[in-house]
Protein backbone atom coordinates (compact mmCIF):
# COMPACT_ATOMS: atom_id res chain seq x y z
CA UNK A 1 0.00 0.00 0.00
CA UNK A 2 2.81 2.45 0.91
CA UNK A 3 4.57 1.59 -2.35
CA UNK A 4 1.44 2.59 -4.27
CA UNK A 5 1.32 5.95 -2.50
CA UNK A 6 5.01 6.54 -3.15
CA UNK A 7 4.59 5.79 -6.85
CA UNK A 8 1.63 8.17 -7.18
CA UNK A 9 3.44 11.04 -5.46
CA UNK A 10 6.84 10.56 -7.14
CA UNK A 11 8.13 13.71 -8.86
CA UNK A 12 10.97 14.38 -11.22
CA UNK A 13 14.06 15.97 -9.64
CA UNK A 14 13.42 19.17 -11.61
CA UNK A 15 9.82 19.40 -10.33
CA UNK A 16 11.00 18.65 -6.79
CA UNK A 17 13.61 21.44 -6.91
CA UNK A 18 11.06 23.82 -8.41
CA UNK A 19 8.67 23.05 -5.53
CA UNK A 20 11.46 23.55 -3.01
CA UNK A 21 12.27 26.95 -4.51
CA UNK A 22 8.60 27.99 -4.25
CA UNK A 23 8.37 26.86 -0.63
CA UNK A 24 11.61 28.62 0.34
CA UNK A 25 10.11 31.90 -0.87
CA UNK A 26 7.27 31.41 1.65
CA UNK A 27 9.67 31.02 4.59
CA UNK A 28 9.67 33.86 7.09
CA UNK A 29 13.39 34.51 7.55
CA UNK A 30 14.52 36.29 10.73
CA UNK A 31 15.85 39.82 10.55
CA UNK A 32 19.53 40.42 11.34
CA UNK A 33 18.92 41.60 14.93
CA UNK A 34 16.64 38.62 15.61
CA UNK A 35 19.25 36.25 14.22
CA UNK A 36 21.97 37.76 16.41
CA UNK A 37 19.71 37.55 19.47
CA UNK A 38 18.75 33.91 18.79
CA UNK A 39 22.37 32.96 18.16
CA UNK A 40 23.52 34.65 21.37
CA UNK A 41 20.83 32.91 23.40
CA UNK A 42 21.79 29.56 21.89
CA UNK A 43 25.53 29.98 22.53
CA UNK A 44 24.96 31.18 26.12
CA UNK A 45 22.60 28.28 26.80
CA UNK A 46 25.10 25.75 25.44
CA UNK A 47 27.92 27.24 27.54
CA UNK A 48 25.79 27.22 30.71
CA UNK A 49 24.72 23.62 30.10
CA UNK A 50 28.37 22.61 29.52
CA UNK A 51 29.40 24.25 32.80
CA UNK A 52 26.50 22.58 34.62
CA UNK A 53 27.35 19.11 33.32
CA UNK A 54 31.07 19.67 34.02
CA UNK A 55 30.21 20.56 37.63
CA UNK A 56 27.92 17.55 38.02
CA UNK A 57 30.58 15.26 36.52
CA UNK A 58 33.22 16.71 38.83
CA UNK A 59 30.95 16.28 41.84
CA UNK A 60 30.12 12.67 40.99
CA UNK A 61 33.82 11.92 40.38
CA UNK A 62 34.77 13.37 43.78
CA UNK A 63 31.94 11.45 45.46
CA UNK A 64 33.12 8.18 43.90
CA UNK A 65 36.71 8.95 44.98
CA UNK A 66 35.50 9.46 48.57
CA UNK A 67 33.56 6.21 48.51
CA UNK A 68 36.42 4.16 47.06
CA UNK A 69 39.17 5.62 49.27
Amino acid sequence: MMADIAEKTRKSPAKFLSDVKKEMKKVSWPKRDELIRYTTITVVTVVLMAIFFWAVDLGISKLIELILD
